[in-house]
């Protein structure tokens, strides 16, 4: 009985230190810089980094909401293949092909007639 009267008293004690804290002293943030020059120039929808492709390549951009989100990139000499960002992190993956190989099992299990 004692030892939950002590426990008691100990959680009293540490709530209210929590509470007694003042909070932090706020202040504004300063406002934000206008851009460089020539920086205003570019639209929302301009890439940032642009890649040339070697002579005879074509590359098709595919954008969503104003964003690339695939390439599609054929060779003068060879088959196309795709850059696809799926997450948006700006990390390309290389796809032979858009198939991603799933395939949605289609088993009849019964049948009425």
């Amino acid at each position: 009985m004692l030892m939950r009267k002590v426990f008691a008293a100990i959680c009293a004690l540490a709530a209210s230190a929590g509470f007694a804290q003042s909070p932090p002293r706020l202040e504004p943030l300063p406002d934000v810089p206008p851009p460089p020059p020539g920086v205003s120039d570019l639209s929302a929808d301009d890439p940032r980094v642009m890649i040339k492709p070697q002579d005879g390549d074509r590359v098709e951009e595919y954008r969503e909401g104003g964003r690339v989100v695939m390439l599609r990139v054929t060779p003068r000499n060879g088959p196309p293949y795709y850059l696809v960002d799926a997450t948006g992190s700006g990390n390309w993956m290389r796809r032979d092909s858009l198939d991603d190989g799933v395939r949605v099992p289609m088993w009849v299990i019964r049948t009425f007639d």
